[in-house]
Order: structure tokens, then C-alpha cells, then sequence
């Protein structure tokens, strides 16, 4: 019985290892990725679950407020709302009715806000058809600071002449809605426990994938693939030629 050997060559040794150390180190890149993401979805977990606090008056870095749960109290301009389409809840098709709320109390009195009040189907989007839900007067509304991520590429045109908004755009709805000089986020309403009426709150949704380890194992498994080809390509039984670059 020959025992094999391992004689390696120079030109695919310098061709292979550079690729090891790339597939290597995109395998390590995406285990600090994955670690990134946990501590990003740990840290909106607990900005959701954190008592409310008042909105401020000035948002100087709306990426510190993303996710923060807060309350406002104001009145709703029922008359400038805006609906967001199309929008589901289980299974059901609608709309997101955006409206806007004028500030009262000793935090920025007279500012308006936009508030996502939440979900109506698409038989009751015109708001004659809720009349229980326009709610008049003062209120305070708890929910969660959303910053807008822009347009998906799949998303058609905003159109603001019929009310129909398919996608975030705070400088186009804040104008739309008569505040141009709104704060540049959005508030999703928290569902009110036991109010039966529309919309329906809380349709905060925390959709950020975190798929990064089966990223890395993908880099690392091509990584051990490699080396395996290596190995076998330079196997040789005794008196094989080869050996030489």
C-alpha cells in the first residue's frame, strides 16, 4: 500500500491562499455584522418597551429617536388626513390613516405632528364611515418615533391630489397636510387596550433581518471547499511526477 503525499506547487499555492484569506475574512465580516445587528434590535427593543416620554420640540438627530416610545397631546386635524396604501392586517387589504395632531400643553404648544393612528379596511377609508373614531378635543396619544426609509424601488408615485400616498415622504405629506414645519418623523399610535373602534394602532413592524451567520457559514463553507480542492490536487503517491512548480 503507497501512502500518499502532500507536495504542494508554488503557483497554485499563491493563487489559493489569497482567496482562503478573502473568503475567511468575509466569513469573520459577517460574524461582527451579525453582532452589530443583535445589539441594533436589542436596542429598539428596549426603546419600545421603555415608559412614554414627551415628544421635544426639536428633533436635532431623528436617528436617536427611532423607536423611542413617546406621547403627545393635541388635538387631531381629522379634515388633513392622509391615507397610506396599500396596507394589510391579517390578511385584510386597507390603508394607514396618517393624521395630524396640533400640539396643546407646555410642550410645543401649536406644533403639529404626524401621527399613524393605524389600519382601517378599504371600505372605510373615507372617514364618514368611522365616525366613532374622530375623535374630538384634546387627547394623548402614546406611540413609537418612526423615521421614514424612503421609497422601495418597487413603490409607484405619491399621489397627493387624490389623497393616495404609497410610500413616506414627510416633505411632500407634512405640506400636504398644511405643517410644513412639522417635526421630521412620523408617530405610530400604540393599539388602545379594549377600543373597538378604527383605526387600529399599533402597527409598528420591526422588520430587520438578521441573516448574517448563515452568510458567514456560506463564506467559511466555500473557505473549506477550497482548502479540500488544494489538498487533493497536491496528493501524490510515491514516483508521481509533480511536486515542482
Amino acid at each position: 500500500m503507497h501512502l500518499l503525499h502532500f507536495r504542494p506547487r508554488l503557483w497554485p499555492t499563491l493563487i489559493v491562499l489569497p482567496m482562503l484569506a478573502v473568503l475567511i475574512g468575509l466569513g469573520a465580516w459577517q460574524l461582527e455584522r451579525r453582532a452589530w445587528k443583535a445589539e441594533v434590535l436589542d436596542r429598539i427593543d428596549q426603546r419600545i418597551a421603555a415608559p412614554a416620554v414627551p415628544l421635544p420640540a426639536d428633533i436635532d438627530d431623528p436617528d436617536a429617536w427611532d423607536y423611542r416610545h413617546v406621547r403627545v397631546t393635541g388635538a387631531f386635524l381629522h379634515d388633513r388626513e392622509l391615507h397610506l396604501l396599500p396596507r394589510t392586517l391579517d390578511g385584510r387589504a386597507g390603508a394607514h390613516v396618517i393624521t395630524p395632531l396640533r400640539r396643546t400643553g407646555e410642550v410645543a404648544p401649536g406644533q403639529v405632528v404626524l401621527v399613524n393612528r393605524g389600519w382601517v379596511p378599504t371600505d372605510r377609508i373615507d372617514p364618514a364611515t368611522r365616525p366613532a373614531g374622530l375623535v374630538e378635543g384634546p387627547v394623548t396619544v402614546e406611540g413609537v418615533v418612526r423615521v421614514p426609509e424612503g421609497r422601495g424601488w418597487v413603490q409607484p408615485d405619491n399621489e397627493p391630489a387624490r389623497n393616495r400616498w404609497y410610500w413616506i415622504d414627510l416633505q411632500a405629506m407634512t405640506a400636504a397636510a398644511g405643517a410644513p414645519d412639522a417635526p421630521p418623523v412620523l408617530i405610530d399610535a400604540v393599539e388602545a387596550p379594549g377600543d373597538p373602534t378604527l383605526p387600529v394602532g399599533g402597527q409598528t413592524v420591526v422588520d430587520i433581518p438578521n441573516n448574517h451567520l448563515q452568510y458567514a457559514l456560506t463564506w467559511f463553507a466555500l473557505a473549506a471547499a477550497l482548502l479540500a480542492i488544494y489538498v487533493l490536487y497536491h496528493l501524490r503517491r510515491p514516483g508521481d511526477p509533480g511536486g515542482q512548480s
